[in-house]
């Protein structure tokens, strides 16, 4: 199994099938591809804090710490503002209707990110498709090992919904949990929506829908199973990008209480 020099593999137990997906806690972006963006270094700034997940790499890795089977953990440590590894790479993506499919050309209020007639080739065979091939290759290793992958997509998201969102008119609870009806089955739902109820509502699929299993298994795998847990960001920090609050930790706890519930 390859990694790219844009992610991190964390090794797990031999015998989890729990693999932690950590894709938009990152801020670092290369020269080479900050060159290219419009923004000023105030206005990328504020668009960092506004896009970036902040703190889920840590969140993910105290839970993992925590969890009697400590599971897998592959992270993202470039910003999304690179390469969005949770995006189709064509016309699939709805997000592409705001300027947000794999290689992002708007910012989250919806002013110009690159310029007009980007190429996004370069970026895609540079980052995406790396990152894609050795998430494909955990998690077939993982299908090896253990007979079955259990992926867990760890977000945050904003309290108040920001202009890019296609769906921000939809309630907006403290936890929310994306699912997909081939890759989500009931039990991983209810699993999750025990483990985090005591943080003041879970709803479902509502500001944001779905969840990320990689392509080759997308639709075909049912052994292959996937959770995204979004987490509002008023539990754990000052919006838009402040430092960690105590609510982390209790997070953390919850997210390893999921964990160990998959048997």
């Amino acid at each position: 199994m390859r990694i790219p020099d844009s992610a991190e593999l964390l090794p797990g137990a031999a015998d989890s099938p729990v693999v932690l997906h950590v894709p938009h806690s990152a801020r670092t972006i290369p020269a080479a591809v900050r060159a290219g963006l419009l923004l000023d270094d105030g206005a990328l700034d504020r668009e960092l804090d506004a896009i970036t997940d902040a703190h889920t790499a840590r969140l993910a890795d105290t839970a993992a710490r925590l969890s009697p089977t400590r599971p897998w953990q592959f992270v993202n440590r470039l910003s999304r503002l690179v390469v969005d590894p949770e995006r189709f790479p064509d016309e699939r993506e709805e997000m592409l209707a705001v300027g947000m499919g794999a290689v992002y050309t708007a910012t989250t209020d919806r002013r110009p990110l690159r310029a007009a007639g980007f190429d996004p080739a370069p970026l895609l065979d540079r980052y995406f498709r790396p990152y894609a091939q050795a998430m494909t290759d955990l998690v077939a290793d993982r299908l090896s090992a253990t007979g079955r992958a259990v992926i867990i997509d760890v977000h945050s998201y904003p309290a108040q919904p920001l202009p890019y969102e296609l769906h921000g008119d939809l309630p907006r609870p403290p936890i929310c949990l994306g699912a997909d009806a081939f890759h989500t089955p009931p039990e991983l739902l209810t699993h999750a929506a025990g483990a985090f109820v005591d943080f003041g509502g879970v709803g479902v699929d509502s500001p944001f829908a779905g969840t990320y299993v990689p392509l080759d298994f997308y639709r075909t795998e049912p052994r292959v199973t996937a959770l995204m847990v979004e987490i509002r960001r008023d539990l754990y920090l000052s919006e838009p990008g402040g430092p960690p609050g105590p609510g982390i930790d209790r997070l953390a706890a919850a997210l390893a209480a999921l964990i160990a519930d998959i048997r």
